[in-house]
């Protein structure tokens, strides 16, 4: 199982690179396939000596999920994991986690990763939990209720 937590980035040594960093994580793996997995998750050319502790959220958040996909295990638990991702890294999450192919269970307040990604909503309520086949847009249509957030 894999899971990646709102605040997952505090496993980072702060005094370890990019790489260093996936080279603890990974000592079998060779160099290229490390700058290959660094590339994926937007760490390219310089950024890859870049010290953890100098990385923004979103690039903390980056280098997590590289650690946590690199050898996927079967089922992803993701506790709000768009926090801190601008944009383009966002829509590289969601094409690698479209790509996934075991079970996922998130939390998340991000519409447009909810519409992609969600084929079964679970609603907690006072009075139980309450399971809606279809995904986010689905359980929007037929509840008409939608993620806090901003729309879009």
């Amino acid at each position: 199982m894999g899971y990646f937590a709102q605040h997952s980035m505090e496993v980072l040594d702060g005094e370890r690179t990019v790489y260093e960093s996936l080279e603890g994580w990974f000592p079998q793996a060779g160099q290229g396939s490390l700058r290959t997995l660094a590339g994926c998750f937007g760490f390219s050319g310089d950024d890859v000596e870049k010290p953890c502790r100098v990385l923004s959220g979103g690039e903390k958040a980056r280098l997590v999920m590289a650690k946590m996909l690199y050898d996927p295990p079967n089922f992803l638990v993701l506790d709000e994991p768009t926090n801190h991702l601008d944009m383009a890294t966002k829509e590289m999450l969601v094409t690698a986690l479209e790509n996934y192919e075991g079970a996922m269970l998130f939390v998340s307040h991000d519409r447009r990763f909810l519409a992609a990604l969600s084929n079964r909503v679970l609603e907690l309520t006072p009075d139980g939990v309450h399971q809606y086949g279809g995904g986010y847009v689905e359980y929007v249509a037929r509840t008409g209720h939608e993620a806090p957030g901003l729309h879009g």
